[in-house]
């Protein structure tokens, strides 16, 4: 079967996740529900279970939108990343799980925002339509949400590395190789660091004009330190 290298960036987002294999076919997203700090040991299970059993990623996720661009960045970034195993309890205040799944079966409307969903925030904005769409073509979930035994997990990431069909908790897995394109390149500070590409919505706009306005000022106060220091 078809494996390929990561983009040589991946995983381009930082977060609370660990790396395993590259080239394995499934990711582990843990539905987080309490601070980071205070994460119980029978979620941190979930997590070392996933990428001990052979998961590419495996971590947790507790927003329904910026925790979901930092997925999205990561596995866009890995073709061989086909299956996302989806776990843990509800985020509340949230709705992190349901707008996960929900996300990708329905995708977003024109204003980035995850179509069905009950989660209060949950826009997509500083990410391009061609990456949530290649997300959503590129993975199949698995839910385990509200399943606690380390064990399903294991058992999930052990099936979709078969490379015949078997079938789990009512889905038939198994390796079915990389996406067939190259790996995406991205980071959710695009719109940061390339202020040329346009924006269409009002929320970006502001929040793009708000990003130039921090940079002139980071600008003008290293230039004011320079000169103090010339002068020195």
């Amino acid at each position: 079967m078809l494996k390929v290298s990561p983009h040589p960036d991946y995983p381009p987002e930082e977060g609370r996740y660990v790396r395993g294999n590259d080239r394995s076919p499934v990711a582990v997203a843990i539905i987080l529900n309490c601070d980071a700090d205070k994460i119980p040991h029978e979620l941190e299970m979930l997590v070392r279970t996933g990428v001990e059993s052979g998961a590419a990623l495996s971590g947790t996720v507790q927003t329904e939108n910026i925790g979901f661009e930092k997925i999205i960045c990561n596995i866009t970034a890995n073709p061989n990343i086909r299956y996302l195993v989806i776990g843990g309890p509800e985020s509340e205040g949230h709705s992190t799980g349901e707008a996960l799944k929900v996300l990708l079966l329905n995708g977003v409307d024109e204003k980035k925002r995850i179509i069905g969903t009950s989660a209060p925030h949950p826009f997509l904005f500083n990410l391009s339509m061609d990456m949530i769409d290649r997300f959503r073509k590129q993975i199949s979930a698995i839910d385990l949400q509200f399943e606690a035994d380390p064990e399903l997990i294991r058992k999930a990431v052990w099936s979709c590395y078969q490379e015949s069909p078997v079938v789990f908790r009512g889905y038939t897995l198994y390796d079915i190789g990389a996406y067939p394109e190259p790996p995406l390149s991205g980071k959710i500070t695009w719109r940061v660091t390339n202020p040329w590409v346009s924006v269409t919505d009002e929320r970006e706009i502001e929040a793009q004009k708000k990003a130039r306005e921090l940079m002139e000022r980071l600008k003008t106060r290293n230039q004011g330190k320079q000169t103090n220091q010339d002068i020195v």
